[in-house]
């Protein structure tokens, strides 16, 4: 397994399932990111995946838990003791999964961490296929890419008010249309 000790921003360094997860300072995304593509090889951008954390932890939570192996149903998961989530730094994650093509192929998840209203910046000049996902990022959650020559929506109408992912959106409320008839 490499190591990743050189790259700049790094808060964290995790290893979970199989995959390595490098936790950045926000405001050295691009600078870390430009490193993991000209020093270690992670030529392709393969997602952008943002998740809010609203609300995490307030609850706590019993059941089965999965595993890399999957679960066995017939073992009690949790004994009937609840227990509360470890809390998350921020209320919003954004997840930049990096693959190494090539004859060392490799996976790497970069992941960087907000509260509501902080921006972070564009990773579209080290990796031009970020337009669309960080567009969605914005269309779905609000989260907002300085430096991204075209942030507007992709997926919901210009007119659409809010961001459907986040989860203080409101449920409900939107007529829904069968036809062309009003």
């Amino acid at each position: 397994m490499t190591t990743y000790a050189g790259v700049p921003g790094v808060v964290e360094t995790r290893e979970a399932l199989g995959e390595t997860t490098l936790v950045v300072d926000p405001a050295r995304l691009v600078e870390a990111c430009t490193f993991l593509r000209d020093e270690h090889g992670f030529n392709f951008l393969s997602d952008i995946a943002a998740a809010d954390y609203l609300g995490w932890g307030a609850q706590e939570v019993a059941g089965y838990i999965g595993t890399a192996a999957g679960r066995d149903l017939h073992e009690p998961g949790s004994q009937g003791h609840a227990r509360v989530p470890e809390p998350k730094p921020k209320r919003f994650s954004i997840s930049y999964h990096l693959l190494r093509v090539g004859e060392e192929a490799e996976r790497l998840r970069v992941q960087v961490w907000l509260d509501d209203g902080e921006t972070v910046a564009s990773v579209l000049p080290v990796w031009p296929a970020a337009d669309w996902f960080e567009r969605e990022a914005w269309d779905m959650m609000g989260i907002r890419f300085e430096g991204h020559p075209n942030l507007v929506r992709i997926l919901m109408t210009d007119d659409w008010e809010g961001h459907p992912l986040r989860k203080d959106y409101p449920l409900g409320g939107e007529p829904v249309r069968f036809s062309d008839e009003d």
